[in-house]
């Protein structure tokens, strides 16, 4: 039986593409005492992992959270699947877990690394609400944004997981949540399925600054962003005093050189108006994850959080389904499936 597995065949110059990455077949892993053997069936596919496909000779500026992955090596993120060997007293063959386990169809964890998945659930919904999609949503939007009852909240890519994630418990803290996206059926969707109270097509706007001032005329006080420093330069005159902003990713700036990067305008509101911008680096709050699971859990079972995902199937998708993630083309979480071998999802 072999493993198949995609590696990193190039670095991406700007957007990444199919090419980028290489399909070879391996040995199954064995897994040592403390580890079980996973058998993939959701793969994640994440813009989060764009920074470590970056390297100084490309232009791009490499993030110290995120080592580049060497040329040649596997590639991939968080994934769901079924245990199908256990050496760990905690897990059994048949359960569904998550964990990094990047994408191949075979992969091994230490028992410390993987996390159960609820049964009364579905097992994507590890990589969605129960996933670091939802804990970055959560931890960001409570804890670095502090969004309160009342408050206004705008979600930049709010289409996004993420960005829809977070919207949805803005609302179920009590407040007024507004949104950007780039079509007008995304819009539709965060209205009609996520209760955002607007929601505004950046792109068919000529004035994103106006249009967004018009939903919220009296400003923002939580900026969540996905977008990068365009969007942010824009919505900064809206912030009312004492506003947080969370950078939570910059989708848009994701390969760009530094050099082609625009810089941050209107930066005189940081003064005039107390703002706070923070970055989010969601492992910063991973002795506070299981009470975070747990809220979002309740919340998820209740029907009250829910995730669009955007599944395709075929082990071989995974580069292009990838790349579809920086040109708007995905409509939801973003996950491949490797086959119909559990069509059911148990």
């Amino acid at each position: 039986m072999e493993n198949r597995r995609f590696v990193l065949a190039s670095r991406p110059d700007g957007l990444p593409r199919p090419e980028n990455f290489r399909l070879e077949s391996g040995p199954v892993p064995t897994p040592a005492d403390g580890q079980i053997l996973v058998r993939n069936v959701y793969l994640g596919v994440d813009p989060g992992l764009r920074p470590a496909l970056a390297d100084a000779h490309t232009g791009d500026e490499v993030d110290d959270e995120f080592e580049p992955i060497p040329l040649g090596e596997l590639v991939g993120y968080f994934d769901a699947g079924i245990v199908e060997r256990s050496r760990h007293p905690g897990f059994a063959p048949g359960d569904w877990v998550t964990g990094m386990l990047k994408w191949q169809e075979y992969g091994v964890l230490d028992g410390a690394a993987a996390r159960k998945l609820p049964p009364e659930l579905p097992p994507s919904t590890g990589l969605g609400v129960l996933g670091i999609p939802g804990l970055s949503a959560y931890f960001g939007l409570l804890e670095l944004g502090a969004a309160q009852k009342g408050e206004t909240v705008l979600v930049t890519s709010a289409a996004g997981t993420v960005g829809s994630i977070a919207g949805q418990i803005a609302a179920l803290r009590g407040c007024r949540v507004l949104g950007t996206a780039g079509t007008d059926e995304k819009c539709r969707r965060l209205r009609e399925e996520f209760g955002f109270a607007a929601a505004v097509n950046y792109r068919t706007e000529k004035n994103l600054a106006a249009a967004i001032r018009l939903a919220a005329p009296e400003g923002v006080d939580v900026l969540f962003d996905n977008v990068g420093t365009r969007m942010v330069s824009d919505i900064l005159p809206l912030m009312r005093p004492f506003g947080r902003i969370v950078a939570c990713g910059q989708i848009a700036d994701y390969g760009v050189p530094p050099e082609q990067l625009p810089g941050l305008r209107n930066t005189n509101r940081f003064i005039t108006h107390r703002l706070t911008l923070r970055g989010l680096f969601v492992h910063d709050f991973a002795e506070s994850f299981p009470r975070a699971l747990a809220e979002l859990s309740e919340w998820a079972g209740a029907g009250l959080l829910r995730c669009h995902e955007d599944i395709e199937t075929g082990f071989e998708r995974l580069p292009a389904a990838f790349a579809q993630l920086f040109t708007g083309e995905n409509a939801g979480r973003k996950l491949v499936k490797i086959d119909e071998r559990d069509r059911d999802g148990h």
